[in-house]
């Protein structure tokens, strides 16, 4: 063993070890953080959304008006949706156990999962009551207090899934991500709504309100696809990321230039947080101890570089003879 490495595992108990437990330590900050903002947020959607829904369902019911009882179950459904995320950012932060070993930070997938299934249903719901809006058109009752309820309940919709968005990029919140996908498409629906409701009494096109109803439904089954795809994939621990791969492989070639090879790195996806294995090849004559050093190392390396890699194994392989 060299002396470089030497130098490194023997200031690990002072310097190197200090400044991993720091960053890692101010990542498990970060995560806590995310999952208390993602879950005060998607709070806040629950209650703005189902008030928006009953007002919504209530002037559909008033006006007769397809488009605006259309977004009134999208609204309410979202509520709920917005509820099944903050089950599961709550049972996401809940620390690792005998049964759940690497923790339940999947359960925040799952919870994404589960809302995009909701909406699929949902947009279902919705097409086929605008289909029969479109086969057997109405007359809108009211249609300037409908449209004011419309519009404003898709300002409130967008300002909130803006906000929503936000921390979802911020803290890589998957769950919370597929919410303000949802809650733009809400707001945006929203709006849609106010513009089908114009044209069907203004200009006499009363299906307008029913292929409003449809564009919506259409709306919902795109950002559902997109979701169920999302986190089906994290949930079978597919997770492709050739930058973080060659990253990693670079660190380690370069740190121990010549004595180390990196074999394979396999990476696997909880959430917020990353697991790797690594598998490296060195000299088959090291002894015991001269292999740990060389393992600790590379750990404590890939956890300085990449703070979200939360669990690191390296697997050590005797040098291929040539």
């Amino acid at each position: 063993m060299d002396k470089t490495d030497s130098e490194d595992i023997s200031s690990n108990s002072k310097k190197p070890y200090s400044k991993t437990s720091t960053a890692k330590g101010s990542f498990g900050s970060h995560v806590n953080e995310g999952f208390r903002a993602g879950q005060r947020i998607a709070k806040i959607s629950v209650i703005t959304l189902v008030g928006i829904g009953i007002a919504e369902l209530l002037t559909g019911y008033i006006s007769g008006s397809v488009v605006a009882t259309a977004d009134g179950v999208d609204s309410v459904s979202d509520a709920m949706i917005s509820f099944i995320v903050l089950m599961g950012l709550r049972f996401a932060r809940r620390p690792a156990d005998k049964t759940f070993q690497f923790g339940y930070h999947k359960v925040e997938s799952f919870a994404a999962m589960i809302a995009a299934i909701g909406m699929i249903v949902i947009g279902i719901f919705i097409a086929y009551h605008s289909y029969e809006g479109l086969i057997h058109p109405r007359e809108i009752n009211h249609p300037i207090p409908t449209m004011i309820v419309l519009g404003i309940a898709g300002g409130i919709s967008l300002h909130r899934a803006f906000q929503m968005r936000q921390i979802a990029n911020k803290y890589n919140l998957l769950s919370l991500k597929t919410d303000a996908k949802n809650s733009i498409k809400d707001g945006s629906a929203s709006v849609l709504g106010f513009v089908s409701v114009l044209v069907a009494t203004q200009f006499g096109f009363l299906q307008a309100d029913a292929i409003g109803g449809m564009i919506i439904a259409g709306f919902i089954f795109s950002v559902s696809y997109v979701s169920l795809k999302q986190s089906s994939l994290i949930l079978v621990d597919a997770w492709y990321n050739p930058t973080s791969v060659g990253l990693m492989k670079t660190l380690v070639e370069q740190k121990f230039a010549g004595d180390v090879t990196v074999r394979s790195i396999k990476l696997r996806q909880t959430g917020m947080i990353s697991r790797a294995e690594i598998h490296v090849e060195m000299d088959g004559n090291k002894s015991l101890n001269d292999v740990e050093m060389v393992l600790l190392n590379t750990e404590n390396l890939i956890k300085s570089k990449m703070p979200s890699m939360d669990v690191i194994v390296v697997v050590p392989h005797a040098q291929r003879k040539k």
